[in-house]
């Protein structure tokens, strides 16, 4: 008997060609779906004018439609999240699917629930972050933060699996009462074809360190502003350039200006290959979690980057990406203070000029190919898909 290719549904408000760690992933996803037969179906919302359009992969096919963005071109706020929810909810109904994705929000989640409880098909909620520790670092009210998490948990417990971007993540899924049969990990990871030593390098007349990605109040990236007025005492040419956006980019800014910083430089949302090239180009890769906020267990992708570009990271922080950096000679895991990361900052540079950051460049890029590769992550979280769309397709026929 001929048995029909798996077909999946993703649902994501997020989805190449946008730039972030969740579309490099969920692209990942669906090419490692393709590569085992799977027909795929993304359900994703309409790209803003900045993205580099291309075609989109073989084998999958992307359905877009119009969602509100906020003013830095992101579906994100509550508003953004319900204009791609809702139309969502009519878009699935009419969708033949053996397994839904869900990406979060948990909004997403909840809809995504009520349309496999109403088809009688399984979903899979890939549990990037959670979400409401991320709205313990905002000026969010207590009720929110309470109905939010309940919101979470009912998707987190309707879910048939749930895919993790780390132990850390999971571990904090079973909190809410979900039964770790059901959890698997599939660690977030990074594109180590696109991202490595090799390639063209920025010009730079000095020190520069980079930060890519998103800039929001819970990561606390102004402590890099405050160490760099302490490096170009020392250091006049060195430079910060931030690549990417998010809420604190204004606050980020006028701490710059503030600060007198005139080699601060935003260069706005780019392209993965000109992230690649800066990276592999900087002195120092800058990553940051504010401590304290509930979000001590997130590994910042940024880190992954840097790593498989052979660039030292100066993790900010506490916690598991401290460790992550630490443990794994990737840089320096320095505390959430001035005089820490200066410090750290300061050792870069030596490291540098001194030709230990090229001594250890290869064996960095090594460590990123081995265990942070994001062909390794798609592969792993295709078998918890796959495996919960047989478990569906079984369940209806007896």
């Amino acid at each position: 008997m001929v048995v029909r290719p798996a077909r999946v549904v993703l649902a994501t408000r997020l989805f190449t060609p946008e730039v972030g760690a969740g579309s490099f992933r969920l692209q990942a996803l669906t090419d490692a779906l393709v590569a085992r037969g799977a027909q795929v179906e993304v359900v994703t919302t309409t790209p803003p004018r900045t993205a580099r359009i291309g075609p989109d992969s073989a084998g999958v096919t992307v359905s877009r439609f119009p969602a509100l963005r906020d003013a830095g071109g992101n579906v994100r706020g509550y508003v953004q999240y319900l204009s791609f929810d809702l139309p969502l909810l009519f878009r699935l109904l009419f969708r033949r699917a053996d397994v839904i994705v869900s990406e979060p929000p948990p909004t997403t989640g909840v809809v995504v629930s009520f349309v496999s409880a109403l088809k009688r098909r399984p979903y899979v909620y890939y549990a990037a972050d959670i979400w409401t520790d991320a709205l313990n670092a905002l000026a969010v009210p207590r009720v929110i933060k309470r109905i939010m998490r309940a919101v979470e948990g009912f998707v987190f417990r309707h879910a048939d699996a749930i895919i993790a971007v780390s132990d850390e993540v999971a571990a904090r899924v079973t909190q809410f009462g979900v039964d770790a049969a059901r959890l698997s990990v599939a660690n977030n990871g990074i594109n180590t074809a696109l991202f490595t030593p090799h390639g063209a390098l920025a010009d730079t007349p000095g020190p520069v360190f980079v930060y890519t990605g998103t800039m929001s109040e819970w990561q606390g990236a102004s402590v890099f502003l405050e160490a760099m007025s302490r490096v170009v005492q020392s250091h006049p040419t060195a430079q910060l350039r931030f690549f990417g956006q998010g809420s604190d980019e204004s606050a980020l800014r006028a701490t710059a200006a503030r600060l007198g910083l005139t080699t601060v430089t935003f260069g706005g949302v780019v392209p993965p290959d000109v992230a690649a090239l800066w990276l592999r180009s900087a002195t120092a890769a800058l990553a940051s979690i504010k401590p304290g906020q509930g979000y001590d267990f997130a590994k910042p992708t940024k880190i992954y980057a840097a790593a498989a570009c052979g660039t030292p990271v100066i993790f900010a922080g506490a916690g598991a990406g401290a460790q992550l950096v630490n443990q794994n000679a990737l840089g320096w895991g320095a505390d959430y203070t001035v005089d820490a990361v200066a410090a750290a900052m300061g050792a870069a540079i030596d490291e540098h000029g001194d030709g230990t950051r090229a001594r250890l460049q290869q064996a960095r890029s090594d460590w990123a190919e081995s265990n942070a590769s994001l062909r390794v992550t798609g592969q792993r979280a295709a078998d918890a898909v796959l495996a919960s769309a047989t478990r569906g397709r079984s369940a209806r026929s007896h």
